[in-house]
Parts: C-alpha cells; structure tokens; sequence
C-alpha cells in the first residue's frame, strides 16, 4: 500500500505541468540545445533534418521522464521556437508539459522529445494556453519512424511531426493525453518583460544572448 501511494503521489506530481517542475530556464534552454544536436546526429537525423527544413516551428523537450505503477504520469519542461520571415529562428517561449493515466503498468522512462510544427494550423493550436495531444480532431499528429521515414509528401501533410528518443522499460513514449502549457513567469524571468509565447516565436520581441546556441543549432540542421 506504501508503494502504491508513492507512486500515485510521484504520477500527480509528474502529470501537473507547471513553472515548478521545469528546469531553471537557461538550463533548460542549454538542455533543449544539446538534445537537438544529439537526435540530429542519431540514426533517424537525416530524415528529421529534412522536415526541420520546411518547419514553420519547434518544440524541444529534453527530459520527459514517465513513471507507473498502476498510476503513471509524464512531465517535464520544453521549449519552443518559431521561424521568422528572414528564414531565422526565434528566441524560445517555455511550456510545461504534463498527463496521467491509470492501469496495470510498471517502469520508468526517460524521454527527449522534439516536434517539428509543419503548418500554421499546428503552430497556433500549440500556442494555445493550454494544448491537449490527441484531443484535437483537426489536428494531424504524426510520428517519425512510423510512415513518415523518406517521405516528404506524407510528412508536409501532417501539422506535427513528432520525433523521440527514449530509455527505460516503456516500450515507447505516448503523448497521447499530455497537456502542454505555456509558462509564462518563466518567460517573464527570462526576458525580464511580461511577454506571451506569441509574441516571443512570431513576434520576435524576445531577445536573449542565452538563446543563440540553441537558434545557431536549428539553423545548422534546419537552414
């Protein structure tokens, strides 16, 4: 029964995306730099590469860590950037992403995760306060590696291209269910001004010196 509270208590903590849970910002924005750089260079880099190319927007989440038994949960912080009409990127809006869920289930999972966002439609569904992964019918959500390897066609259809690397005892990573939510104090702490994601990815009024390794690392793989 202990453990079972324990877990139940570590999979509410998990699943609640919130500032609290995120990591301090310029770390997180270091973290996110070095993930990019370690999937680009992984055995599915090349074809990431070539939708990072045509991606109007990304979204890095480097340590998605997944936890169960009976009760599991996600969470972790990401970051998101936006390309602006010069073919750069934008400095990064921070979002906390969390779920739950309940079942017969045992593991930990440690996870990196980044979503290539295709179209405007995509862009702007993530942008809201609060996003719902799977719950969006009009959404199309696909996931590299699984149909869309070599094939521009299918990838340019879809709104989101999802691209993950995972250890632990979960087969995979799921964010079917997962809430993103943007984090604004983070942000306001990191740009010393009460700016929201929109105006930092396509705006562009965001500007951090702490944030050009991580625009410098897009713009070495994706143009």
């Amino acid at each position: 029964m202990k453990r079972l509270l324990l877990a139940a208590t570590a999979a509410a903590t998990l699943a609640t995306p919130l500032a609290a849970l995120a990591d301090p910002p310029q770390h997180l924005v270091d973290s996110a730099t070095l993930t990019v750089e370690s999937m680009m260079d992984g055995s599915e880099g090349h074809e990431a590469a070539q939708f990072l190319r045509h991606a109007k927007a990304v979204l890095v989440c480097p340590n998605i860590f997944r936890a169960g038994f009976m009760f599991g949960g996600e969470g972790g912080g990401c970051v998101m950037v936006a390309r602006g009409n010069n073919g750069g990127w934008s400095d990064p809006a921070f979002f906390g992403m969390g779920g739950g869920s309940f079942g017969l289930q045992i593991g930990l999972q440690s996870a990196q995760v980044m979503m290539m966002v295709m179209t405007d439609n995509g862009l702007n569904a993530l942008l809201n306060s609060q996003f719902k992964f799977g719950a969006d019918a009009g959404l199309t959500v696909a996931t590299l590696g699984a149909g869309v390897n070599g094939s521009m066609s299918t990838g340019l259809t879809a709104d989101i291209i999802s691209f993950s690397k995972s250890e632990g005892l979960y087969g995979g990573i799921s964010l079917a269910g997962s809430i993103l939510s943007n984090d604004s104090k983070t942000e306001q702490a990191y740009y010393g001004a009460p700016l929201d994601a929109r105006q930092i990815v396509v705006d562009m009024q965001g500007s951090n010196p702490g944030a050009n390794p991580l625009r410098e690392m897009l713009t070495r793989y994706g143009g």
